[in-house]
């Protein structure tokens, strides 16, 4: 809970939000829905802020007298990638948002550019597309964050370029925990091209192995034995942690 909630709540003080609910009010909603619905295992939850209802159609958000809004949307959790055998990957000409123009470390439903990049993938009939940043070094993917194992060094791009994930963060504080080396900079697109292994992270679909970059095997085209170790440490702590959802009675 703390860091959807970090995320939510920076994002929406970064855009100016006004009147947005506090954590209790959005735990409670979030306890509700999944109530209401029978949804206690096996489901994502999409939450989404508006600034709520407006009284012109203009862009000012001073036109926004009624609000926050707030949408939970839950879904059944269905396989996104197959972190059993792994992705393709192409990397993308669209380039991921810079500070300079819109900063990508807020949470928003501005997507065009993923989107696009995500076409790219589509029509390379790949999983994934790899983005850039505006210098050429790798971001992220289209939904994704994304790790390179090397010489048994975890690395993964700064987040000036990207999101920075709640599982991203989850799997760099497994990496630790292993006993792994966990380096965070700026990596260069042929790093991942000479990677021994590359996975994603995400929301949905977790820690996803890629076993091909722009044609070109990743390692030995097969999911490597870091990314299959922080897979299951993944998993385990999955399994473990949460937070209990209270019984609500029907009014």
């Amino acid at each position: 809970m703390v860091r959807w909630s970090v995320v939510l709540f920076d994002s929406a003080k970064a855009l100016a939000f006004k009147n947005v609910p506090t954590r209790e009010e959005v735990k409670e909603a979030i306890f509700r829905t999944l109530t209401r619905n029978g949804m206690f295992d096996n489901s994502h939850i999409r939450l989404s802020l508006t600034r709520g209802k407006k009284v012109s159609s203009g862009m000012s958000p001073a036109f926004n007298l009624y609000g926050c809004t707030l949408i939970v949307l839950p879904e059944w959790k269905p396989p996104v990638y197959d972190n059993a055998h792994g992705i393709t990957m192409v990397t993308a000409t669209t380039r991921r948002n810079s500070p300079n123009n819109l900063d990508s470390k807020i949470h928003h439903n501005n997507l065009l550019n993923n989107i696009l990049a995500k076409i790219e993938g589509n029509n390379a009939n790949a999983d994934d597309a790899i983005m850039l940043d505006k210098d050429g070094f790798v971001s992220e993917t289209n939904a994704t964050n994304i790790f390179l194992v090397k010489k048994g060094r975890v690395l993964t791009p700064h987040a000036d370029y990207c999101l920075p994930g709640i599982t991203r963060a989850t799997v760099m504080d497994l990496v630790v925990k292993e006993g792994l080396v966990l380096v965070e900079r700026r990596i260069s697109l042929s790093e991942f091209h000479t990677a021994d292994e590359v996975f994603t992270t995400g929301t949905m679909g977790e820690l996803s192995p890629a076993v091909e970059i722009d044609g070109r095997e990743v390692g030995d085209g097969r999911v490597g034995p870091v990314t299959r170790k922080l897979q299951n440490a993944y998993k385990k702590l999955a399994e473990e942690s949460g937070v209990p959802i209270p019984s609500y009675q029907k009014k």
